[in-house]
């Protein structure tokens, strides 16, 4: 057994993630992290459920950067996507989004989740410099591995930006050092083999897995893909440092639009009323447990 690692050699840190966990580990409970699509299916309600999701329960969130490709969403997610594309989403307005979000809230940690096509676009320098004043902590980048760490890993950390690595049923112990080395803030597990939202793993899987990736890393894990109830999230809240929910969120705001795609009067509202039992589920999950 190797020891503990993923602290990067690169110090990352906007602070408010390592905040963030260190709070919630005081408290004996794990985090919530929801995802969103940016601009899915509208800049204006993308607004207004970031906005709300802190007081529904979020503890970090994710939010999502459009993309033609993406090769690990599944059906709600990709949808989410043409939805946003069609609206006109851009990375650099998905960044304004997150500049206004901070204005109202300075301490709820932002991640965004894609692909790299569009950062390397923007270009990686200009895009670092923007996201940092902007107000986002983090990255997750579905398409670039440990062997392309200097395209973006390793610039975001030096610019102080967390570099947050996917780890999968398939990583094994040979490969697992070479995800660890340069992932900060926290380590992402995906539970299942294959695409978002289209099957669950087993609690005993889930926790066999999370053991073994904190034989090598004092980072927290997070657990994520197929969650889909508070059910769920409790469960994985049980053994995990968070539990992630994207495509059941996605996929109810998909079922909250009218014929002509736009939100219903009651879209942002029933969203956040789905987070917040997400939440409830999660943050009571080990106090439940311990009952």
């Amino acid at each position: 057994m190797s020891a503990p690692t993923g602290a990067p050699t690169h110090a990352a840190t906007s602070g408010r993630i390592e905040a963030r966990f260190a709070a919630l580990a005081a408290e004996g409970r794990a985090a919530f992290i929801p995802f969103i699509m940016a601009a899915d299916p509208t800049v204006a309600a993308t607004r207004d459920i970031l906005k709300g999701l802190p007081a529904a329960g979020a503890d970090i969130i994710e939010l999502g950067v459009i993309f033609s490709d993406p090769m690990a969403d599944g059906p709600a997610i990709q949808a989410a996507g043409l939805r946003a594309k069609a609206g006109g989403a851009t990375l650099r307005q998905t960044l304004e989004i997150v500049r206004e979000f901070r204005t109202g809230d300075d301490t709820t940690p932002i991640i965004l989740m894609g692909y790299y096509n569009p950062f390397y676009i923007y270009g990686v320098e200009a895009f670092l410099a923007d996201a940092k004043e902007a107000g986002v902590d983090g990255l997750i980048i579905v398409d670039l591995p440990p062997e392309e760490d200097s395209e973006l890993c390793l610039p975001a950390l030096d610019a102080g930006m967390h570099f947050v690595r996917l780890a999968t049923p398939t990583t094994d112990d040979q490969r697992l050092p070479a995800v660890l080395e340069h992932t900060s803030g926290f380590i992402y597990y995906v539970s299942i083999a294959g695409i978002t939202g289209t099957a669950s793993a087993t609690q005993d899987a889930i926790q066999a897995a999370v053991t073994r990736l904190k034989s090598h890393t004092d980072l927290p894990v997070a657990v994520g893909f197929g969650i889909r109830t508070p059910e769920q999230a409790a469960a994985v809240a049980q053994v995990a440092d968070a539990a992630v929910v994207g495509s059941a969120i996605v996929q109810l705001i998909a079922d909250n639009l009218d014929e002509n795609g736009q939100p219903t009067a009651g879209l942002v509202d029933t969203v956040l009323d789905f987070a917040r039992a997400l939440a409830d589920g999660v943050h009571g999950a080990r106090r439940r447990a311990a009952e």
